[in-house]
């Protein structure tokens, strides 16, 4: 912790602006997550809505490609908001669908939100990397992605109000999608109240500089050829094995539960996420623990707890395909399928904090932090677009994606491995490698801050 504490503006605070991106987070894909958490979303059956997130995630690859080279334009605040603009159009999409048997907005919604929400990952991870203290980064980025699942508990909790006493397998109400399409109208809105990293006020008296100066084609070019480093390509399928599970446990929750089983999966897993999620960030905020150890312990405690739920995913999927049920949380057996639905979710949130955790490590700069996201944001998507279209397939969706990502995490542990060992133990990763981002901003003088 910085020796010294800096008197900052509550409104220029990291704090602030980390609670301003959860409330971003919140509105955009906390929501798109809502709606995907209570089982394709909110369709009786997940073909068509999985084929629009294949294609949402298809295009999210390319506009995180292009992402830094955005930011170049229009500065991180400008490509925050951008990102917001596509995901009420996806809810609108699904809304009619719902409703009337639309099928085309769904996909021209999925579109868009693809376009922006590439954007929107880059920006977003970005900005959680940078703005905040060293000493906080865990805290911070735990409690910023405590706002996205916030938006799955508030959908779970509005739908499990409006069809509590729907026991059979059907659709979701259309009246929930009305409520989700205002709140992402929302988020622009709240995009705005960001403060600019210039002005931003830290603690430990450092500037945050979260902006690119190179031209744009300078910027895809140092994007790709990091891209083929060797330290992320070891990662791709460590990020795969985290990113696919999405659509593999959102899909098993809408085949074989109930209407209302899915929206009380769709609550109690955000509060689930939640308090995973916190709980890893404090732990990975413990700066007394050598970070050597906090990075080693971290990662074999998560693969191997998800190697044990994909073992159980396995052995219940295979059984659901020969029995084609329909569980309510009445139903005999009922448990023991939905509590894999919950630690897998749990699972996917544990992972993802630890890949941000992992890409602070590596980035020797602020311009790499901006890149570092673009690809680590972009990768994940590529990974879902796949997931998500397979899902569309009928036996890869009712077992074949299951015994996939179960096969990826196995594959993924080794290449990983090799970049993990190094963290806490190579120059430039010691205890203050959390701070390597910021070395340079201790020249300068914190009084002639532009607030």
């Amino acid at each position: 912790m910085a020796s010294t504490s800096v008197s900052v503006k509550w409104y220029r605070s990291t704090f602030y602006n980390i609670t301003i991106l959860g409330l971003c987070n919140f509105a955009a894909p906390g929501i798109w997550g809502a709606m995907n958490s209570l089982g394709a979303g909110g369709a009786q059956k997940p073909y068509l809505v999985n084929t629009a997130n294949a294609l949402t995630f298809s295009l999210m690859v390319v506009s995180c490609l292009f992402s830094s080279a955005l930011v170049r334009l229009i500065g991180i605040k400008g490509a925050l908001l951008f990102g917001t603009l596509g995901y009420a159009p996806y809810a609108a999409g699904l809304y009619t669908n719902n409703r009337f048997d639309i099928e085309w907005l769904t996909i021209l919604g999925a579109a868009l939100c693809g376009i922006s929400a590439g954007v929107f990952w880059m920006a977003e991870a970005a900005i959680a990397i940078a703005y905040p203290e060293p000493w906080n980064k865990g805290k911070a980025i735990g409690y910023w992605l405590t706002y996205r699942v916030s938006g799955q508990i508030l959908g779970g909790a509005i739908n499990l109000g409006l069809n509590a006493s729907r026991n059979e397998a059907g659709k979701v109400s259309y009246t929930v999608y009305l409520v989700f399409i205002a709140l992402q109208c929302l988020a622009p809105v709240v995009a705005l109240l960001l403060t600019p990293p210039e002005k931003v006020q830290r603690q430990d008296g450092r500037r945050v500089e979260l902006a690119i100066f190179n031209n744009p084609w300078y910027e895809i070019k140092a994007t790709i050829s990091l891209f083929f480093s060797r330290n992320f390509l070891l990662l791709l399928l460590l990020i795969g094995q985290a990113v696919y599970a999405e659509a593999v446990f959102f899909t098993n929750l809408s085949l074989w539960f109930s209407v209302r089983s899915r929206a009380l999966g769709s609550f109690l897993s955000g509060i689930v996420a939640a308090l995973g999620g916190n709980l890893l960030g404090y732990w990975l905020d413990q700066t007394n623990i050598p970070l050597r150890i906090r990075a080693r312990l971290t990662f074999w405690t998560i693969l191997i707890l998800q190697g044990a739920w994909w073992a159980w995913a396995t052995v219940m999927s295979t059984r659901y395909h020969h029995t084609q049920p329909t569980y309510d949380w009445t139903s005999p057996g009922f448990g023991s399928g939905f509590a894999v639905y919950l630690f897998l979710l749990l699972g996917f949130q544990l992972n993802y904090m630890f890949l941000y955790f992992i890409i602070q490590n590596l980035a020797g700069s602020e311009e790499q932090v901006i890149r570092y996201s673009a690809l680590l944001r972009g990768t994940e998507s590529a990974w879902q677009a796949i997931s998500y279209g397979l899902g569309s397939i009928g036996i890869m969706a009712q077992v074949g994606n299951i015994y996939l990502n179960f096969c990826l995490w196995a594959v993924a542990i080794i290449p990983a491995w090799l970049v993990l060992r190094h963290i806490g133990v190579v120059p430039g990763q010691d205890e203050d490698s959390e701070q390597n981002h910021s070395e340079t901003n201790d020249m300068k003088d914190t009084t002639d801050r532009n607030i």
